[in-house]
C-alpha cells in the first residue's frame, strides 16, 4: 500500500520540576537548600530515512509523544534530560501545519528538523537562596513541551517525470533504463503507486519517476484522479509518453493535448515545464503519416521528440542522452520555503476571569495555573510571593469591583481562602 499524505499529532516532553530539599549531614550545621533542577523534556525531531519512499509507517501510529524530563533531586542532583523522539520520514516530505495548511519545513535535502521543542526543567530551591531568604521552601516547575497537529505530504525527489495515458509503456521504459522493477501488464492502471528509478547516463545520474493514474477527466475524479500528481511537483523535465502505434485506437496527438490539459488544470506551472515527447511502441509499426504529424506537432509546440520502442530498447539511448543534456540546462529541483510563522513570543498577558459559582469566587487564567504549581503554600515566603503577583496583576482589585465581600470564599486552582479586604 502506498500512502503519501497523513495527519499526525506530536507532543514534546515537559520539563521536570525543580526540587525543594535541604542538606542533612551529621555535624554539619545549617546545610542550606540542596534541591536540584529538573531535566529538560525531549524534543520531537524529524529525520530523513533514505530507504523509505512511502508514509505507510504512519498508517496506524498517528500520535508521537516525547518523554518528560525527570524532576530534580536532593543534594543538588539534577533530573535527567529526556531523550529526543526521532521520527523518520521519506526524503521529499513536506511538514505542514494542519490548521492553516501552510508549509513549516521541506525535508527535501536537509536531513534534520526540530518540530517541537521540549520544555525546560524548573529550578530547584538552591536558586532562590538569598542573604535574607536562607531557607527557600519553594522551587520552580518545568515548562510544558510544544504540541502540534501536522500534515505530512510526500513529494518525491525526481528529476524526470513520466506522464501519459495508462498502458503507453511508462513502466516498461522505467524498467529498461533503471533498476526499478514496476509491475508491467497489458491493462490500464497496472501501476497504482509512483515508482522511482535512478538512471545513469555517462557520468550523470538522475532520478526518474513513473506517475500513474492520469487520464482525461482526472481532475473530475476519473481514474486515479490527481492523487499522485504531487510527485511531479519537483520534476524539472517531463517525458510525455504516447502510444505512437495507436494500439488502442487513440490518436497520439489528441492524447498529448488531453494529458497536458489535465496537467494545466492541476497546476498551470506544471503544464509549462519542459517536455520531451516520447513516441513509444514504434516496433509495432506506425500508421502512414503518423511520424510526420508528430514531428510537425513537436515543432509547432517547440518540444523535443524521440521515437522509441521501450520493449526492444530501440531509440532509448538517444532519449537518455537528450534527457541528460536538457537537465544540465535546467534549474535545480524546487525547494519549498516555509510559509508558517510561529506566533511571536510576547510578554504573557495577565488577563484572567473571575465568576461566582457554588457559593465561592473562582479565579482562572493559564498563567495563574502555572503560578500555583510553583508555590509552596506551607511556606510563608512563597505564599507572600504569590500574594504580590496577584496584587500586581490587579486580581484583588477586580474582585472588589465585582462585589467580593469580607469572608467570601475564593478558589484559585485548588487554593481556597476567605477573602479579607
Amino acid at each position: 500500500m502506498f500512502i503519501d499524505k497523513v495527519e499526525i499529532y506530536i507532543k514534546a516532553g515537559n520539563g521536570g520540576n525543580g526540587c525543594v530539599a535541604f542538606h542533612r549531614e551529621k555535624y554539619v550545621a545549617e546545610g542550606g537548600p540542596s534541591g536540584g533542577d529538573g531535566g529538560n523534556g525531549g524534543s520531537v525531531i524529524f529525520e530523513i530515512d533514505e530507504g523509505e519512499n512511502t508514509l505507510l509507517p504512519f498508517r496506524y501510529k498517528r500520535k508521537f509523544i516525547a518523554k518528560n524530563g525527570e524532576d530534580g533531586k536532593s543534594e543538588k542532583f539534577h533530573g535527567k534530560t529526556a531523550e529526543d523522539l526521532i521520527i523518520k520520514v521519506p526524503q521529499g516530505t513536506l511538514i505542514k501545519d494542519a490548521e492553516s495548511g501552510k508549509i513549516i519545513y521541506d525535508m527535501g535535502h536537509d536531513g534534520r528538523f526540530v518540530a517541537a521543542k521540549g520544555g525546560r526543567g524548573g529550578w530547584g530551591n538552591t536558586h532562590f537562596a538569598t542573604p535574607t531568604r536562607q531557607i527557600p521552601r519553594f522551587a520552580k516547575g518545568g515548562t510544558p513541551g510544544e504540541e502540534k497537529t501536522l500534515v505530512l505530504e510526500l513529494k518525491m525527489l525526481a528529476d524526470v517525470g513520466l506522464v501519459g495515458f495508462p498502458n503507453v509503456g511508462k513502466s516498461t521504459l522505467l524498467s529498461m533504463v533503471s533498476a526499478a522493477r514496476p509491475k508491467i501488464a497489458n491493462y490500464h492502471f497496472t501501476t497504482l503507486s509512483p515508482m522511482l528509478g535512478v538512471v545513469s547516463v555517462d557520468t550523470h545520474n538522475f532520478v526518474m519517476a513513473d506517475i500513474p493514474g492520469l487520464i482525461e477527466g482526472a481532475s473530475d475524479g476519473a481514474g486515479l484522479g490527481h492523487e499522485f500528481l504531487r510527485h511531479v511537483d519537483r520534476c524539472r523535465l517531463l517525458l510525455h509518453v504516447v502510444d505512437a502505434a495507436s494500439v488502442e485506437g487513440r490518436d497520439p496527438i489528441e492524447d498529448i493535448e488531453k494529458i497536458n490539459e489535465e496537467l494545466y488544470r492541476y497546476n498551470p506551472e506544471m503544464a509549462a515545464r519542459p517536455q520531451i515527447i516520447v513516441a513509444n511502441k514504434c516496433d509495432v509499426g506506425l500508421m502512414d503519416g503518423t511520424r510526420e504529424k508528430l514531428e510537425e506537432y513537436a515543432r509547432e509546440k517547440e518540444m523535443e521528440i524521440v521515437f522509441i520502442s521501450a520493449a526492444t530498447r530501440a531509440g532509448v539511448d538517444e532519449l537518455l542522452h537528450k534527457t541528460s543534456k536538457i537537465l544540465l540546462t535546467l534549474p535545480e529541483q524546487t525547494r519549498y520555503e516555509s510559509e508558517y510563522v510561529e506566533e511571536e513570543v510576547v510578554e504573557e498577558s495577565r488577563d484572567f476571569t473571575a465568576h461566582f459559582e457554588g457559593g465561592m469566587w473562582i479565579v482562572e487564567a493559564p498563567w495563574i495555573e502555572r503560578l500555583v504549581s510553583n508555590v509552596n503554600f506551607e511556606d510563608r515566603e512563597s505564599l507572600s510571593y504569590f500574594h504580590k503577583v496577584l496584587k500586581k496583576a490587579k486580581v484583588f482589585e477586580k474582585l472588589e469591583e465585582m462585589g467580593v465581600q469580607d469572608g467570601d470564599a475564593v478558589s484559585i486552582y485548588g487554593f481556597d481562602f476567605d477573602y479579607v479586604k
